[in-house]
């Protein structure tokens, strides 16, 4: 099993990104995109309705980090100090080495390669630091802005769920991609 420790919380930064930790004074901003139907159109988690929704959404990464069992960066542009997009592995499967990710981005940034970069440093971590094999991502299938950004990283699709989430009263099917620490 792997030994993962999130104590000092890990910074990322890229060219033009700067990958840090989610705290409370991020709800508001948070609540900017969760808020938001088209930018939640593809994510089976609730819209956030109030404040409140967003500073639980901070409280549950808060309390998978400390239980190792998840791991949220918190995306911000390096010329400005709000928070964008949240990306990270909402599921870590430690007996497997192998983590889920997920991301949600304010839709101001989207279609700019944001995604893209902030993924591909977070993969780096991944299997550099993290010494994971493998990282998944299980996407709707109408959602073709999340199937390029990962395609464009090498990610390769493995299967199609059918009906696989029940979310506000029906059913989605998820594709599911994965990509292995020496996929190229």
């Amino acid at each position: 099993m792997l030994q993962i420790n999130f104590t000092p919380f890990p910074e990322l930064e890229t060219e033009r990104l700067h990958l840090k930790q989610i705290v409370k004074t991020d709800a508001a901003d948070i609540f900017k995109f969760r808020s938001d139907e088209e930018v939640m159109r593809f994510i089976p988690r609730p819209v956030a309705k109030t404040i409140e929704d967003a500073e639980k959404v901070v409280e549950m990464i808060a309390e998978n980090i400390a239980n190792l069992s998840g791991i949220n960066w918190g995306i911000h542009l390096k010329e400005k100090p709000e928070l964008i997009g949240i990306i990270g592995y909402v599921k870590l499967h430690k007996d497997n080495a192998r983590a889920e990710v997920g991301y949600a981005l304010h839709r101001d940034h989207h279609s700019k390669g944001i995604i893209h970069e902030a993924l591909q440093e977070v993969l780096n971590y991944e299997f550099n630091e993290m010494k994971l094999n493998s990282v998944e991502a299980l996407i709707n299938p109408q959602n073709s802005r999340s199937i390029n950004a990962i395609e464009k990283l090498n990610f390769k699709h493995e299967g199609h769920l059918r009906e696989y989430t029940f979310y506000n009263n029906k059913f989605s099917d998820a594709l599911i991609y994965s990509k292995l620490k020496y996929d190229k």
